[in-house]
């Protein structure tokens, strides 16, 4: 998965590579302390478009390339930030609806899917290992 930070007048969006699981375990903390949530719940909000842990996940990012950035001074628009699955995303979750659907729920699930998939960036560092962004 990838947050992707576009501020307005920006020509070309910022694409940070989004894996819970490789946030480190002092990043993990903070965002736990900042957004009061453990770090579970957090994944779980981030995809939901809860706001602050949207925020704090933005600033994990930008700390980690101006480690001057105070938490303060994030502010976006909300169509300014947006998270994207990858293409392996997508695939995997298509395995996952052809295992699970069938009948009109399953053509419905793959035709949403396969539109998703064409647009879809493809996360070269992730292929064939993707998992979605939740952490367990």
């Amino acid at each position: 998965m990838f947050l992707i930070h576009q501020p307005e007048g920006q020509d070309e969006p910022k694409r940070y590579r989004y894996n819970p699981r490789k946030l480190m375990s002092v990043e993990r903390e903070d965002i736990e302390r900042r957004t009061g949530k453990n770090f579970s719940e957090f994944t779980t909000a981030v995809l939901q478009g809860n706001s602050l842990c949207r925020r704090a996940l933005l600033f994990t990012y930008l700390r980690r390339e101006h480690p001057k950035t105070r938490f303060e001074d994030v502010d976006f628009a909300w169509d300014e930030l947006t998270l994207e699955y990858s293409r392996q995303e997508w695939e995997q979750m298509r395995e996952k609806v052809l295992e699970t659907k069938h009948g009109d729920e399953l053509a419905a699930a793959l035709t949403t899917i396969d539109a998703a998939m064409e647009d879809a960036y493809d996360d070269v560092e992730e292929a064939g290992k993707a998992r979605l962004p939740i952490a367990d």
